[in-house]
């Protein structure tokens, strides 16, 4: 039987990305996201972008690139407030901004990658939050229905992976990773360190091996990574 390798260069993985993909980015601003698979993202220059991430990282990093780039249609995300840039395009109507509170935003992923077509929650009854949004009655009380958020592709950072696609986070980068892992039709991890199977304790797996497509391994981790040190 052979043994299944889902190792990728970086240019293959990320050229299946086309015009109008819907693409979630991990990470909490710096720790885990995946920059490189973004740099060549940016390399590779598809457009009309669907963006989903936490935070839209600072100028001149990560989701910043992209923007710059004129890749991103529409960013859905919790905040952008680190970013002068992504303020001002969205100011300017160059790009679309949804902005989705932090914990919503992730319960509408790890929905996604549930298998459910949404859920419910009181969190925005009585506030902006709630305009446009479908209600149902349930034991007397009102409440929002938030739909489930998927996306074509998610690209995330571990620090580890088996060949087969087990992933180990590090630290705070296990945050949006595992939950994006999930939710995307095609999952792409960029890995510090690829070992081989069942060199990784099964109770220590973050991302079963079932949800990644390909591994992207990275020989060196330039600046940008250098902000968070361990």
């Amino acid at each position: 039987m052979p043994v299944l390798n889902k190792s990728t260069a970086i240019a293959d993985a990320i050229g299946q990305i086309s015009d109008g993909a819907r693409v979630m980015i991990g990470g909490f601003g710096v720790p885990g996201t995946p920059f490189l698979m973004i740099e060549e993202l940016v390399r590779q220059g598809p457009k009309n972008l669907t963006i989903i991430k936490n935070d839209a990282n600072e100028p001149g990093m990560g989701v910043d690139w992209l923007l710059q780039a004129g890749m991103v249609k529409r960013l859905i995300t919790s905040h952008i407030g680190l970013n002068g840039n992504a303020v001002r395009m969205m100011n300017a109507g160059e790009i679309e901004v949804e902005f989705v509170a932090q914990g919503i935003l992730a319960e509408r992923i790890r929905a996604a990658g549930a298998g459910l077509k949404g859920f419910v929650t009181d969190i925005g009854i009585g506030t902006l939050l709630a305009e446009g949004k479908q209600r149902v009655e349930m034991d007397g009380e009102t409440y929002l229905v938030e739909p489930a958020l998927e996306a074509d592709f998610a690209l995330v950072h571990a620090a580890r992976a088996d060949t087969g696609g087990n992933l180990v986070y590090e630290a705070t980068a296990r945050n949006f990773n595992p939950l994006m892992a999930m939710a995307a039709e095609c999952t792409i991890a960029e890995v510090e360190t690829i070992t081989p199977i069942g060199s990784i304790d099964p109770d220590g797996v973050h991302t079963p091996a079932p949800f990644v497509d390909h591994l992207v391994a990275l020989a060196e981790l330039p600046e940008v990574y250098g902000v968070v040190k361990r």
